[in-house]
């Protein structure tokens, strides 16, 4: 099983504290109301947000994904720090068996800089490329802008 690494970095106007709280602690509440046309819901099926719980998000209908389950390996919220595994999809990978995020938010001029790592595990006998995980990418960072927009446009979400 080969482990493809990728980090990317997104630099923002908002303060790291209330990114992380958007994005990672209160992301259940706020996700669905910023971007309704792709995600219908989020809940936690085990735990309350802490290391250990399991958060289930359930995608409009009009997404091939169905849903998705995260487990929180580590959250640090004072640091802006979280760690999380995608367990189970809606779908069949054919060659991801897992990913491994790492998000940290760091304070930057005023604003933030989203620092992310994920670790893309390859089933047995997969090898995969850039293409197979560029749309996962490119909808992280769709999202990220989207809740950047919505806490610049509410100044008192998250604060």
């Amino acid at each position: 099983m080969g482990v493809i690494t990728y980090s990317q970095e997104f630099k923002s106007a908002i303060a790291p504290s209330r990114m992380f709280k958007a994005l990672i602690v209160d992301s259940h509440n706020i996700i669905p109301r910023i971007v309704p046309e792709g995600i219908k819901s989020v809940e936690f099926i085990e735990g309350e947000g802490g290391a250990g719980s399991i958060k289930k998000t359930y995608f409009a209908e009009s997404s091939p994904i169905k849903y998705t389950k995260h487990k929180i390996d580590a959250l640090d919220v004072d640091n802006c720090y979280c760690k999380y595994t995608l367990i189970e999809t809606g779908v069949q990978f054919d060659k991801i068996d897992f990913v491994v995020y790492e998000v940290k938010f760091v304070a930057v001029d005023g604003g933030s800089v989203c620092k992310m790592t994920s670790e893309y595990h390859a089933k047995e006998g997969c090898e995969l490329k850039e293409d197979d995980i560029k749309q996962g990418k490119e909808k992280a960072m769709g999202l990220v802008k989207s809740v950047e927009e919505y806490l610049l446009a509410n100044p008192d979400v998250c604060a």
